[in-house]
């Protein structure tokens, strides 16, 4: 069963790779041709806003609902009784995201003040930020309609089309500012556009598929269907547990439409590229391992569940704890390589960079959140994530006020590298209390593999650490060279410190078959 699941991340992997290539691709655009400036922080104001609601409900709450729920039905009841599932969620769904559209639209000013308070003082990015709004909402109407359809394919074994679907928002969008924005007045109002036109290409292109399983929405109003019914009650606390990491970035762009500006484009360049790894790993493996857990706990055999789960944590842990060695070794020549060209100068380079070291210290928390909460979301528990999503969120929140705060008020010259590093440890927390709660509850017990791997990591990742910091020399350098020596460079720097971090971990005993057995 192993090498199906990894099978199955691999593919989801290798195109969600190519999402997160092309969308790394579309901030190398938008920051070159528009820098760090009021333009791309009211944009980037503007995209966070429904894809913060997006990753709340549709991608988090809801599908951590609606897929344990269709699985149940896949195993326990007909195709014809799947499809009135689908067609009954659709309809409700469907609707309540029209009217939640409708009212974003409407309030696009009061929605800008919440998210963006500090826009307020200046007139002219804030009331671009609610000229893009307008145009930028609506796309969680589509994007969530596609996560509906994501939820269905993935259930059926189908990931191929959900994974790659992100390209094609990534696609749309570099044509709108690559090619269409230069041409037109307001370029900052082309990319909002762009996100609409979007969210309609992403919709429209998962119906091949969901036609080929025989389940393509015909939307009803079923409100009294049982499976809808459970779903919705589900879904409500699942909106506060799957939330933390959202929330917590979310109150960072707050705090940070105070600061200096520039400061919400460092911290969403950096937040980019530590959801690099953790796209292509980290949500690939909780995506292909939801609807395994689902199943098995349909079928009543807890020790399919605890295999799947331990190999799922030791996989994770193996590939993302390089990753942020990578990211924290790493984060001046990469910043400077990726985007520092045009308008985005040598100090956005370095201010990057800082929030990028501070983040790199969450990622390990990050996605380890991705990979425990398909453990309770299996077993239709989203009550317990609520509860630790709290506690984890009020640990950012005090920290923000106790510590950002009084700092950028004392003068503290980046204060939105602190920021970061209260994301980072509110996720922390938060894997901590997920995988004490599968241990209390008896869901999961970790397998004597792990006396041998955790100390194989740690070694491997001193080395890898160790040799980074002797390749990438002088980060100031960097910024003076040619993009090809950049480039060239930190790709012999990636190569050689996944050849060491690899090496190591063979040379203290790791073997690849290790992993591919639950």
């Amino acid at each position: 069963m192993s090498h199906r699941f990894l099978r199955n991340t691999t593919i989801v992997g290798l195109l969600t790779l190519l999402s997160r290539v092309t969308g790394v691709i579309r901030d190398m655009v938008y920051l070159i041709s528009f820098g760090a400036g009021p333009l791309m922080d009211a944009f980037l104001v503007a995209f966070k806003i429904p894809n913060f609601l997006r990753r709340l409900t549709a991608e988090g709450a809801f599908s951590q609902a609606f897929v344990p729920v269709i699985s149940e039905y896949k195993v326990q009841k007909s195709q014809a009784e799947v499809r009135g599932l689908v067609a009954g969620v659709s309809g409700v769904f469907g609707l309540l995201l029209f009217i939640v559209t409708l009212v974003g639209v409407i309030a696009a000013p009061v929605l800008a003040f919440l998210f963006a308070p500090g826009f307020r003082a200046d007139g002219d990015r804030f009331d671009l930020t609610v000229e893009m709004l307008r145009f930028t909402f609506p796309y969680m109407f589509f994007i969530s309609l596609v996560a509906l359809g994501s939820g269905v394919l993935n259930s059926y074994g189908r990931f191929a089309v959900p994974a790659f679907n992100q390209t094609l928002l990534n696609l749309v969008m570099i044509v709108a500012a690559a090619f269409v924005a230069p041409h037109f007045d307001k370029p900052g109002l082309v990319l909002a556009i762009g996100v609409f036109v979007a969210g309609i290409v992403q919709l429209v292109a998962q119906f091949p598929a969901l036609r080929a399983i025989g389940l393509l929405p015909r939307p009803r109003l079923d409100r009294a269907h049982e499976g809808v019914r459970r779903i919705g009650r589900l879904m409500l606390p699942g909106i506060f547990g799957s939330s933390v990491a959202q929330v917590s970035l979310l109150l960072d762009t707050i705090i940070a439409s105070f600061l200096m500006v520039g400061s919400v484009t460092w911290l969403y360049s950096a937040d980019r590229l530590v959801e690099f790894p953790m796209g292509v790993f980290s949500i690939a493996l909780a995506t292909v391992i939801l609807p395994g857990l689902s199943a098995h706990h349909s079928e009543k055999s807890p020790e399919k569940f605890n295999a799947t789960l331990d190999w799922a944590l030791r996989l994770t842990l193996t590939i993302i704890m390089p990753a942020a060695v990578g990211l924290l070794m790493l984060s001046g020549p990469l910043i400077a390589t990726i985007f520092g060209y045009g308008a985005f100068t040598d100090r956005d380079v370095l201010m990057c960079s800082y929030a990028l070291m501070a983040y790199s210290f969450g990622l390990v928390g990050f996605s380890l959140v991705k990979v425990l909460a398909p453990g309770y979301f299996a077993r239709q528990d989203t009550k317990t994530p609520v509860k630790i999503g709290i506690i984890a969120l009020g640990v950012n929140m005090a920290f923000n006020v106790c510590v950002v705060v009084p700092a950028f008020l004392n003068g503290f010259p980046v204060p939105h590298v602190l920021l970061a590093v209260s994301t980072g440890l509110s996720a922390l927390i938060n894997a901590t209390l997920l995988y004490r709660g599968l241990r209390r509850d008896g869901v999961f017990r970790p397998s004597a593999a792990w006396r041998r791997l955790l100390p194989q990591i740690a070694l491997a990742s001193l080395a890898m650490a160790g040799f980074l910091w002797w390749i990438a020399g002088d980060w100031s350098a960097w910024n003076d060279w040619s993009a090809l020596r950049r480039a060239g460079w930190l790709g012999l720097s990636v190569a050689g410190g996944a050849a060491v971090y690899f090496a190591v971990l063979g040379v203290a005993g790791a073997r690849p078959r290790d992993l591919k057995h639950l």
